[in-house]
């Protein structure tokens, strides 16, 4: 097992963790180092390989991530094919282990692994739109099932998820950090994203919470969470499920493609596939502007609770296109 031998201070607890789970390990392999820690973990005896993570601790409650796992079995039970979980000797989901040299515990999750390539990297070398649009559409049906089943589920007694309605996206302490705040903003900058969030407060209040158009969601459908596998789409990472609009989900999708020149083919494919298994109505769609903007200013706020990622081309990029949609809709 030489690359569990990585150099990271979470490998011992993550070999710590996997004693907690019905697993005899072959190899354990650091893949991602971030708030969260993930390791691929390959078993003695079997194909196919697991996901171990070590969750941050403060982010999600172990109620809020025993929840997580039931809603990932019920929609697996839908037909939606998402990451199987596997659990621990006593039959809980997560495993506590403490983090040696850091002082800190962390709750260990197991699921299963799927092949293939994170979607970014599948956009980033893929310049065949035909394709790009196929798999759009396709993951605007994944989309569509996921609400589909979401509205029709009644969630057991226990279960808890945040909730992202305008007070968690854009109230005095939204759930991503109070972004008209951020350092790199200029004083007229934020006045604009102060009057852009009225505005914005006052369309999501109006559009309301209705069964059709708000339920549990992904709430972070970006490319970096959708395995491509060449053909089909995977949706990993529930850490950010919550209770939300739908369209706040699809702007999550759409919004990493806004500065591509294929922009507007891989939005029709998308809400095409969507409507292909879900309805929308022109409502829905004419608040997409709206959702788009509320997602840029939640990255806005991701990096402002984050300073240690100063700097960053990506922030650069998603701060001026915020600061330019806020300034248009004053015109």
């Amino acid at each position: 097992m030489e690359s569990a031998l990585v150099k990271c201070p979470y490998t011992p607890a993550a070999l710590k963790a996997l004693e907690s789970f019905s697993v005899e390990v072959e190899n354990i392999e650091l893949i991602a180092h971030s708030e969260n820690v993930t390791f691929r973990v390959s078993v003695c005896g079997s194909d196919s390989d697991y996901v171990l993570r070590l969750h941050r601790p403060g982010y999600n409650s172990i109620e809020e991530l025993n929840s997580e796992r039931m809603w990932t079995r019920a929609l697996s039970e839908a037909g939606v094919i998402v990451q199987d979980s596997l659990e621990t000797y006593d039959g809980a989901h997560y495993a506590l282990v403490d983090i040696p040299g850091v002082g800190e515990q962390r709750y260990a999750g197991m699921t299963t692994w799927h092949e293939g390539m994170p979607l970014r990297e599948f956009l980033d070398t893929c310049r065949d739109a035909s394709e790009r649009r196929r798999v759009f559409y396709r993951f605007g049906e994944i989309a569509a099932a996921f609400h589909n089943q979401a509205t029709r589920w009644q969630a057991p007694p226990g279960f808890s998820r945040r909730r992202l309605d305008v007070d968690g996206l854009l109230g005095e302490d939204p759930f991503w950090g109070r972004f008209w705040e951020h350092p790199e903003l200029t004083e007229t900058e934020q006045g604009r994203l102060l009057r852009a969030r009225a505005m914005v407060c006052a369309s999501l209040t109006a559009y309301g919470e209705t069964p059709k158009n708000f339920s549990l969601i992904h709430a972070d459908f970006t490319p970096d969470n959708i395995i491509y596998d060449g053909d089909d789409l995977t949706v990993i990472d529930f850490d950010d499920a919550a209770y939300g609009w739908h369209m706040y989900d699809i702007a999550s999708a759409l919004i990493e493609c806004r500065f591509d020149p294929g922009f507007e083919e891989v939005q029709a494919a998308l809400l095409e596939g969507y409507c292909e298994c879900r309805s929308l109505a022109m409502q829905d769609l004419e608040m997409l502007p709206d959702f788009l903007l509320v997602r840029g200013m939640a990255i806005i706020g991701w990096f402002h609770q984050r300073p240690e990622h100063a700097g960053a081309a990506y922030f650069d990029k998603f701060k001026h296109w915020v600061v330019e949609e806020c300034k248009r809709r004053e015109r």
